[in-house]
C-alpha cells in the first residue's frame, strides 16, 4: 500500500492483519464514520426524506459521512446545510452507534441548535425536508433508528452518550410506540 511490495497475513496485536513484506505498513482495518443531526425548532424535529438507497423513501434525520481531513463538528454543520439549507450549531453529542463489521461503522448523533433557514431538500440525496412534530411523524414512514434518536433528542437527559444497544434490530413498522409523550 505504501511501497508497492506485496502484503501478507501476519498476527499483530492478537489479530490477523495484512502487513507489508518490505516496510512497516500494516492495514489496520476499514472504518466509516457517519454523523447525524437532531435539530429542534419550536418542538419540531428537522427530518429529510431519502431520495437514494439505502432507505429510499424513509424519513431520517439529516447526516452523512466525515471527509478525511474535516473535523467532525464541521461535518455535521455542513451536512445539515447541504441536505436542507438550514443553519444549525452543535450543542453536544447525544448518541453513538457502533456496528463492527467488514467496514466498521461508527455513527455519532449530535443535538444541534437551529439558527436560521427554511428546509429545502438538496434534490439529490433527499427529496423532501421539514420540521415535524411527534404527532405528524406518527403518519410518516420514519426510519426506526431515527425514531430512537428523536426520542433521545426530546426526552434524553443530555448528560452523556446513549449507546444504541440493538444497532441491527429490524424496524417494526412506522409507529412511534417507543416515543413518550
Amino acid at each position: 500500500m505504501e511501497c508497492g511490495h506485496p502484503l501478507e497475513l501476519r498476527e499483530i496485536g492478537g489479530e490477523e492483519r495484512h502487513a507489508c513484506t518490505a516496510c512497516s505498513f500494516v492495514h489496520w482495518g476499514n472504518y466509516s464514520i457517519g454523523v447525524g443531526a437532531l435539530v429542534l425548532r419550536e418542538e419540531k424535529v428537522l427530518l429529510v426524506r431519502r431520495a437514494i438507497q439505502p432507505g429510499k423513501g424513509n424519513w431520517t434525520n439529516p447526516g452523512g459521512y466525515i471527509e478525511q481531513h474535516e473535523p467532525i463538528e464541521k461535518t455535521i454543520v455542513r451536512e445539515v446545510m447541504e441536505e436542507t439549507g438550514v443553519t444549525a450549531t452543535v450543542r453536544g453529542i447525544v448518541a453513538l452507534r457502533d456496528q463492527p463489521r467488514d467496514i466498521h461503522n461508527v455513527y455519532v448523533a449530535f443535538a444541534m441548535d437551529y439558527v436560521d433557514g427554511e428546509p429545502v431538500p438538496d434534490g439529490v440525496e433527499v427529496d423532501a425536508a421539514g420540521f415535524f412534530s411527534l404527532e405528524e411523524m406518527k403518519q410518516m414512514q420514519v426510519a426506526g433508528f431515527t425514531q430512537w434518536l428523536v426520542d433521545i433528542a426530546i426526552h434524553g437527559d443530555m448528560q452523556g452518550l446513549l449507546p444504541d444497544k440493538e444497532p441491527n434490530a429490524p424496524f417494526q413498522g412506522s409507529g412511534f410506540s417507543n416515543l413518550r409523550r
